[in-house]
């Protein structure tokens, strides 16, 4: 019987999580998603998914199912191993080592179940002179040269948040390699183990602005180059009630957009090309945009070809018209539905997060163990 179109892109996968913060649970929503069955390993009396706040509130651990397994304790990892044999893949995000320290490594979790796909997510990697030391997204891509380049001239580089490691780097790397990982083993019957590093996905994501630099076309200087607010046609600007908006008019059609929404000649901002003209072009945009507050710019250049958007909080942002024309965020406390979204394939909004150990007898019942042998891992505290 041929699959169903309509169902998620990832429906009848099942990805054992053992339970984390950051890149991995991120990996593991992407998954949730789309569809996959994904299964929590936490630790017992984990209060939430990542260890504070209210579960239910914590999307990064949504559209999962969960138990609570002491790992310490004897039988554990035999259990943990029942779990793995019937799965696709599974996720880890511990320092190198540690999975094998639990007898969980790669190699004994394959010879259970050799189709198994095995992707480890660690900021340095499995290997390497930093691979066992502690770090955090600052650091992961500080060593890839993303950190360097972001910024202000002469001032200190500027981080984006946590997005361009844990999760652009990180937690999205490692969701496409398990995806790839789960194709090849489709095909071959055969398994993998994925080394998803953080620094590896944020150098990778850089991959443009090495190319640019090679070419001659990328200066080594923060603020110097046509991306990162370097030329005054692509930046931010701070309106007159404190508000900032931004434009990014790169191409000629759209700069030409650009002045006549804001009544500007041409021959008044002077050559583009000539480097000397850009302080005082940037001066100029300073000055008018302070001149107004935000939304009397967002009603003279949205919905036009001026590569214009203000700049909106997270409180903001899911009221945005086109936010919510799209669905962008769904409704009560706001979340980002799942992306990418799909012509055939239903991606609905996922399950909200569970409490930790919430379906620890259901998956125990799934994997086919009895009523008695369920009861008696509870009282062993195995399980809980």
């Amino acid at each position: 019987m041929p699959a169903d179109a309509s169902a998620p892109p990832l429906a009848g996968l099942r990805i054992i999580e053992f339970a984390g913060i950051g890149p991995g649970p991120f990996a593991g929503m992407m998954l949730a998603d789309m569809g996959a069955e994904i299964i929590r390993v936490e630790r017992p009396g984990a209060t939430s998914p990542t260890g504070q706040g209210a579960p239910e509130l914590d999307f990064l651990a949504r559209g999962r199912r969960s138990i609570a397994l002491n790992m310490k304790a004897p039988g554990a990892t035999g259990l943990a191993l029942d779990l793995i044999e019937g799965a696709d893949g599974l996720i880890e995000g511990f320092r190198p080592g540690v999975m094998e320290r639990l007898g969980l490594g790669p190699e004994v979790c394959l010879a259970r179940n050799p189709r198994l796909v095995y992707g480890r997510m660690t900021g340095w990697g499995q290997d390497g002179p930093v691979a066992q030391t502690a770090g955090h997204d600052l650091n992961y891509i500080a060593l890839s040269g993303a950190l360097w380049a972001s910024g202000e001239a002469d001032r200190a580089p500027t981080f984006p948040l946590n997005l361009l490691g844990d999760f652009g780097g990180g937690g999205m790397f490692l969701a496409f390699g398990m995806v790839t990982g789960l194709l090849k083993a489709a095909r071959t019957g055969e398994g993998d183990v994925i080394d998803a590093a953080i620094v590896d996905g944020t150098a990778a994501l850089m991959a443009m602005i090495y190319s640019r630099r090679a070419m001659g076309l990328w200066r080594d200087e923060r603020a110097a180059n046509a991306l990162d607010g370097g030329v005054p046609w692509y930046g931010v600007y701070e309106c007159a009630d404190g508000g900032w908006i931004t434009i990014g008019a790169l191409e000629p059609q759209f700069w030409a957009v650009l002045l006549d929404r804001l009544g500007l000649s041409p021959a008044e901002m002077g050559d583009r090309a000539d480097r000397s003209l850009w302080p005082a072009m940037r001066e100029k945009f300073t000055t008018l945009f302070l001149s107004q507050p935000r939304d009397h710019w967002v009603a003279r250049l949205q919905d036009t070809d001026a590569c214009f958007a203000p700049v909106l909080s997270p409180a903001e942002a899911p009221d945005h018209p086109h936010n919510r024309a799209r669905g962008i965020f769904s409704d009560g406390p706001a979340q980002p539905m799942p992306a990418p979204r799909f012509a055939r394939a239903q991606t609905p909004l996922p399950a909200a997060p569970p409490c930790p150990g919430a379906d620890s007898r259901a998956v125990l019942k799934d994997i086919g163990l009895p009523a008695d042998k369920i009861d008696s891992l509870f009282l062993q505290g195995i399980v809980s």
